[in-house]
C-alpha cells in the first residue's frame, strides 16, 4: 500500500486530503509543519508527499531542499493556494514532481499522487535491480590503507599491466579486481572470473581452456573456456594459490605467448586478455613448499595490491554500517534505521574474523531484527561475533612483519591518548613524552583525524 506524508499547516486542508486519500487505499500521515515533516521523513518511507508552500517556520521548498539531500527519489508534489508560474517554476527546479493550485481538481490530484508514487516505486526497484545485476559496488572507506588502494587502481586500470591482489577471505578483493576492469580501458568487454579454488583440479584445466569433443568421457562437446571467453577483457583468477601445479603451467604458456590449446586439441588459439589474480594465501611460502612456480608468481604479479583486513581499518566500520543498512532497508521496503553511538563502538571491537562480508550479515541481521534505532545492547545481543572480542594474540596473528606491528601500535595508543585529551595536541605530546611537531607527522602519518559528535 503506497504511503504518502501531507504536509500542511492547515487542519482542515490535512483532514480533507487524508480522506480523498485513505478512501483510494492509501496510507496516510500528516505533518502540521516543514519541521515535524523533516523528522517523519527521516525515520519513515514514503512514497510521496503533499506538501504546502507557504507555512510558518520552515517552508514548503526549504523542505524540500533538506528532504532531497536525505531522501534524493522522494516525489514531492507542492500544493499553494497563492500559485504563479514563478512559484511552480521555482519548485520544479528544485526538483518537485509535480505543482498543484489550491483548491487541488480532485481528478488531477489523485493522477499525480498516483504517478508520483508509481515513479518512486519505479525508481527504487531500478536501483535494487541495478545492484544487484551488476557486481562492481562501490568501495566504502577513508583509511589510509583504502586511499592508498583508490590512488593505486586510478594509475593502474589504464594500463594492461598484470595485478596481484591479496587479503585474508571476505576483505573484498574481488572488488579491487572488478574496480581495475571497470576503470581500465578493457571494461566495454567481459569481466571473466574464476574461482580456483572451488573447482576440482581435474578440471581447472577444461575450465581455463575448454575442451574438444570427446577429449575425456564426459566431454560430449566442444566447450569454450574462461581464457577465450575473457578475450579483450579482463579474466579474474581468484585464489589463484589454490591452482593445480599443471594448471599453472599451461596458464604461464598462455601469458607468456598470448596461446592457448583446448584440453584434447592440437590447435593453438590467440588469446588477448588482461590477468587480475587473486589469494588469500602466502605465495612466496608456497613457492617455498613447492606448491606454486615462482615463475608464474612473477608473470602475474607485476602490481601488487594487498586489502587490509577489517580489524586494520576499524575507522571505516561506521561507513560500511551505514551503507549497507541503507541497502538492507533498500531492499526490503523498511523503514531507515540508525545506528546509535553505543552501537558503532560495539561493532568496532568486534574481531572481524570474516571481515566486510561478515559485517554485512551481522547489519542485514540487526537490521530485521531491531527497532528503528539500533543500540550497543541490539549489537551484543543479536550479533554472534560479539562474543569475540580481539585479544592480544589475535592482534599479534595479523602481521608478519615486526615493523607492521609496531606501527600498528603506535596508532593505536596516540589515537587512545589523543581522543582521551579531546584532541589537544601540546597536552599529548608533554604526556607521552615527544615533541609536539613529532605528534603532528605521526598524526599525519597514520592518517589519525577527530571524530565528530
Amino acid at each position: 500500500m503506497p504511503r504518502v506524508l501531507i504536509v500542511d499547516d492547515e487542519k482542515s486542508i490535512r483532514e480533507t486530503l487524508k480522506e480523498i486519500l485513505l478512501y483510494e487505499s492509501y496510507e496516510v500521515e500528516e505533518a502540521e509543519d516543514g519541521k515535524k515533516a523533516l523528522d517523519l521523513i527521516k525515520k519513515f518511507n514514503y512514497d510521496a508527499v503533499l506538501c504546502d508552500i507557504k507555512m510558518p517556520g520552515m517552508d514548503g521548498i526549504e523542505l524540500l531542499d533538506k528532504a532531497a539531500e536525505l531522501v534524493p527519489e522522494l516525489p514531492f508534489i507542492m500544493i499553494s493556494g497563492h500559485g504563479t508560474i514563478e512559484t511552480a517554476l521555482e519548485a520544479t527546479k528544485k526538483g518537485a514532481f509535480d505543482f498543484i493550485s489550491k483548491p487541488p481538481d480532485l481528478n488531477k490530484l489523485l493522477i499525480t499522487v498516483r504517478n508520483a508514487t508509481e515513479k518512486n516505486s519505479l525508481v527504487i526497484e531500478t536501483k535494487v535491480l541495478k545492484r544487484k545485476i551488476t557486481k562492481t559496488r562501490e568501495m566504502v572507506g577513508d583509511s589510509p590503507s583504502i586511499k592508498k588502494i583508490k590512488d593505486t587502481i586510478e594509475k593502474v586500470a589504464p594500463t594492461d599491466a598484470r595485478v596481484l591482489i591479496t587479503g585474508q577471505n571476505g576483505t573484498g578483493k574481488e572488488l579491487v579486481a572488478r574496480w581495475i576492469h571497470e576503470k581500465g580501458n578493457r571494461h566495454q568487454d567481459a569481466f571473466v572470473e574464476v574461482n580456483c579454488a572451488a573447482i576440482p583440479s581435474e578440471l581447472i584445466e577444461s575450465e581455463l581452456f575448454g575442451h574438444e569433443k570427446g577429449s575425456f568421457t564426459s566431454a560430449h562437446k566442444q566447450r569454450i573456456g574462461k581464457f577465450e571467453k575473457a578475450h579483450k577483457g579482463t579474466l579474474f583468477l581468484d585464489e589463484i594459490g589454490d591452482m593445480s601445479l599443471s594448471a599453472q603451467a599451461k596458464v604461464l604458456r598462455a601469458l607468456q605467448e598470448n596461446k592457448i590449446t583446448r584440453v584434447g586439441g592440437d590447435k593453438d588459439l590467440d588469446v588477448d586478455v588482461r590477468i587480475v589474480a587473486a589469494t588469500n594465501k602466502d605465495l612466496r611460502k608456497e613457492i617455498d613448499e613447492g606448491n606454486f612456480r615462482e615463475d608464474l608468481y612473477h608473470r602475474i604479479s607485476v602490481i601488487l595490491i594487498h586489502v587490509p583486513s577489517l580489524n586494520e581499518r576499524t575507522d571505516d566500520i561506521p561507513l560500511l554500517a551505514e551503507k549497507f543498512i541503507n541497502e538492507v532497508c533498500e531492499d526490503n521496503g523498511m523503514p531507515r534505521k540508525v545506528l546509535a553511538a553505543s552501537a558503532m563502538q560495539e561493532l568496532k571491537k568486534i574481531n572481524w574474523s570474516g571481515n566486510i562480508r561478515e559485517l554485512r550479515n551481522v547489519i542485514e541481521r540487526l537490521t530485521i531484527l531491531c527497532d528503528d534505532k539500533i543500540t550497543g545492547e541490539d549489537v551484543l545481543n543479536f550479533s554472534n561475533a560479539a562474543s569475540r572480542r580481539t585479544s592480544s594474540l589475535d592482534v599479534v596473528e595479523q602481521f608478519d612483519k615486526f615493523q607492521d606491528f609496531k606501527d600498528y601500535a603506535e596508532k593505536v595508543f596516540i589515537d587512545a591518548k589523543l581522543k582521551k585529551n579531546k584532541w589537544n595536541v601540546a597536552k599529548t605530546a608533554a604526556e607521552i613524552d615527544i615533541q609536539r611537531s613529532h605528534l603532528y607527522n605521526k598524526i599525519d602519518k597514520y592518517g589519525l583525524k577527530r571524530t565528530k559528535k
